[in-house]
């Protein structure tokens, strides 16, 4: 099988690290693995401002999602993938640090404020995770039809935990057709809304760019048999939430297995917790020959989240549901140029 094609980032390489760069240096090096984080439509909505032994992540608000996401939820939650990241980054390369969270009350778009420090936290439970980040991808792809060792199942689950949050598997093929009903009837009740269509069109180039979605990714090019040019237009014009909706209940039903990472809260806090045990689970499940994709469809509409809730039967609130599996190999998505994402 001929390698796939690699953008620049994607091809980091930890040679590349001077083992006697400065502190600074390797921070900034390390933030390439940051980046690599996934983000709702690849918005890749954060921007790391460095300075000398630390490290700002701010959310970028110019990038967010106000039709799908209003309260920036998945927008932090896509800052934490990201600061996860940059754990398991500097832990691979020894450096120990403290983390602040939301340190400046008077600027909510500071999530977290991490400083290189002696004698500072060291997880080295996180090192072994470092070569996942550059292999997680998200797919489309149709899943194999085999079970996931409860054994594995395990360990996706306690990646999660690590982090505070609450999860949720679900194997049972007649609760996966109950989430599947969920997920169709969200894409039907979002493709009716004509901003939900032009805002997710504007995130589908035609070509790959430096982020948002390739038009003819997965999913798309099996419900839309167009050229590529005029796909955002029809997505814009047109409300295919029928056959999207058919589409994602069949790769949802057909999993083996979906997940529901939830936290007992629901505010910024937990979100920038649940993008972090996302990661964290995410990577773990990389590690094990596993891919991911996501549908959070009910999650974004506050009816259907409740009753997501429901069918899960737990207290806690859904922050992101998954689907779980082995596929075949696809391309990453882009990424924007780190002159543009850190200062």
């Amino acid at each position: 099988m001929s390698a796939l094609p690699q953008t620049a980032a994607w091809a980091v390489d930890e040679h590349q690290l001077d083992p006697a760069a400065s502190v600074e240096d390797k921070l900034r090096f390390a933030i390439r693995y940051a980046v690599l984080a996934p983000s709702n439509h690849n918005a890749q909505p954060w921007h790391f401002i460095v300075n000398g032994d630390s490290v700002s992540l701010c959310a970028d608000r110019l990038r967010a999602l106000p039709v799908v996401d209003p309260f920036d939820r998945e927008l932090i939650m896509s800052c934490g993938a990201a600061l996860f990241n940059l754990r398991v980054a500097l832990s691979y390369f020894g450096l120990a640090y403290a983390i602040t969270l939301f340190p400046w009350r008077a600027d909510p778009d500071v999530l977290a404020h991490l400083r290189i420090v002696d004698g500072g936290h060291r997880d080295t439970g996180l090192a072994p995770l470092f070569q996942a980040i550059a292999r997680r991808v998200t797919t489309r792809e149709i899943f194999a039809d085999e079970p996931l060792p409860p054994a594995i199942q395990r360990q996706l689950v306690e990646a999660a935990e690590a982090e505070g949050a609450d999860v949720i598997c679900v194997s049972n093929a007649s609760l996966r057709e109950t989430l599947a009903e969920l997920v169709a009837e969200a894409d039907r009740l979002q493709f009716e809304d004509p901003r939900f269509r032009r805002e997710l069109a504007s995130w589908v180039h035609p070509r790959r760019r430096e982020d948002g979605m390739p038009a003819l990714s997965a999913g798309l090019s099996a419900l839309l048999d167009l050229a590529a040019p005029v796909l955002t237009s029809v997505m814009r014009t047109f409300d295919l939430g029928g056959g999207l909706a058919a589409a994602h209940h069949a790769l949802a039903a057909g999993s083996p297995l979906l997940i529901c990472v939830a936290m007992p809260t629901d505010d910024a806090s937990a979100w920038l917790a649940a993008g972090q045990a996302l990661e964290r689970l995410l990577l773990v499940a990389a590690n094990a020959g596993l891919t991911a994709s996501y549908l959070n469809q009910p999650i974004e509409l506050s009816a259907l989240r409740e009753r997501l809730r429901t069918a899960l039967a737990t207290d806690a609130t859904p922050q992101i549901l998954l689907r779980v599996g082995r596929a075949e190999p696809v391309p990453h998505s882009p990424r924007r140029p780190l002159a543009e994402v850190v200062s």
